[in-house]
C-alpha cells in the first residue's frame, strides 16, 4: 500500500507534460522543453549558475529603482572611501562615486553586450554553418576557409583590429565581438549538418519536393539548435572577458559609463592601497561568468540527446 501511494503516477498538467505519446508537434516540444528542464534542475551547480544570470538580469532590469546612489555623480570629499563606510557597502572610487551603484548600472551595459552578441554572432555561423554544410562542394570550401581565416587569430586581437578601425565606443565593441565570435558556430552546424543531411526523413522531405532552402531552414537549423545554445551559453564568460577587455584599454563604454572592465583600469592605479576599487568589478565579472559557465555545462547535460534522462 505504502510503495504504492509513493509512486503514484502524474496527473493533470503533469501527466500531459510527460506523457510518451504526444499528440502533436506543440505537445512533443512542450514534453521534450519539461524533460530538459527536469535534467536540469537536477544539477545543483547548473541551478546555480541559472540564479547568477537571473540576479545579473534582475539587478540591470532594476537598476534605477535599488542603486542607491547616482553611477555618475562625483564628491572628491567621498573619494576612495572603504567599504561600509558612510552608507556605501562596496567603497568609493577615485572621483567618490558610488562603487554599489556603477556595479549595478554597469550590469546594464553587460546584458546589453550579451544580448546583441548572442542575436547576431550565433545566427550567422548558425546560417553559414548549415548551408556549408548541407550544399557542400565549392560553397562548403569558400565558406569553410573564410571560417578558417576568422579562427586563426585569438579572438581579442581581432576585436581589437575591428575596433581601432572602426573607432572606441560600446557600438563598435558589440559589432567586433559579433564578428570574430559566429566561427565557432559554424563549424558545429556544418558538423551537425554533415550527419543529418544525410538521413532518410531528408530524404523523404527532398522527394515530396521540399527545396534546398526550406529543408535547412525548417529541418535541419532546428535539429542544430540545441548544440548551438549549448555553445552560446559557454562562451558568454567569453564574450563578457573579451568586452571587459576592450573597456580595459579604452576601446569599449567610454567614460563616464560605469563599465566594469573601465572601472577595472581606473582602479589599478589604487590597487594596493585602496584594493576595493578594482576588486569589486573584477569579482562581478568572475562571479557572472562564473554563473553562464555553470548554466551552460547544465544545458549541455540537458539537451545532449545521448544522455539517460
Amino acid at each position: 500500500m505504502s510503495s504504492a501511494s509513493n509512486h503514484t503516477p502524474p496527473s493533470g498538467l503533469a501527466a500531459w507534460l510527460t506523457s510518451e505519446t504526444p499528440h502533436s508537434r506543440g505537445h512533443a516540444k512542450c514534453v521534450q522543453l519539461y524533460l530538459g528542464w527536469l535534467s536540469l534542475a537536477r544539477n545543483p551547480l547548473a541551478m546555480l549558475g541559472l540564479a547568477i544570470v537571473l540576479i545579473l538580469i534582475a539587478a540591470a532590469l532594476l537598476a534605477p529603482w535599488i542603486a542607491p546612489y547616482d553611477p555618475i555623480s562625483q564628491d572628491l570629499h567621498r573619494r576612495l572611501l572603504p567599504p561600509g563606510t558612510d552608507g556605501n557597502l562596496l567603497g568609493t572610487d577615485e572621483l567618490g562615486r558610488d562603487i554599489l551603484s556603477r556595479l549595478l548600472y554597469g550590469s546594464r551595459i553587460t546584458l546589453y553586450v550579451v544580448a546583441l552578441v548572442v542575436v547576431t554572432a550565433p545566427v550567422a555561423g548558425l546560417i553559414v554553418g548549415t548551408v556549408a554544410g548541407y550544399a557542400g562542394g565549392w560553397l562548403d570550401v569558400v565558406l569553410m576557409r573564410l571560417t578558417d581565416i576568422f579562427l586563426a587569430f585569438p579572438r581579442l586581437v581581432l576585436a581589437l583590429a575591428f575596433v581601432a578601425a572602426l573607432g572606441p565606443g560600446i557600438e563598435n565593441a558589440v559589432l567586433a565581438i559579433a564578428l570574430t565570435s559566429w566561427p565557432p558556430y559554424a563549424r558545429i552546424a556544418r558538423a551537425e549538418t554533415l550527419t543529418i543531411r544525410n538521413s532518410d526523413f531528408i530524404s523523404a522531405i527532398r522527394l515530396q519536393g521540399a527545396t534546398a532552402p526550406r529543408i535547412v531552414i525548417g529541418h535541419v537549423m532546428p535539429l542544430c539548435l540545441s548544440s548551438v545554445i549549448v555553445r552560446v551559453t559557454l562562451d558568454m564568460a567569453g564574450i563578457i572577458l573579451t568586452a571587459a577587455g576592450l573597456g580595459f584599454l579604452g576601446l569599449g563604454a567610454q567614460p563616464p559609463q560605469p563599465e566594469w572592465g573601465a572601472m577595472i583600469s581606473t582602479g589599478r592605479m589604487f590597487i594596493l592601497d585602496q584594493w576595493w576599487v578594482a576588486a569589486m568589478p573584477g569579482l562581478a565579472i568572475f562571479t557572472v561568468s562564473l554563473g553562464f559557465n555553470l548554466l551552460g555545462d547544465g544545458l549541455r547535460d540537458a539537451l545532449d540527446p545521448r544522455a539517460g534522462r
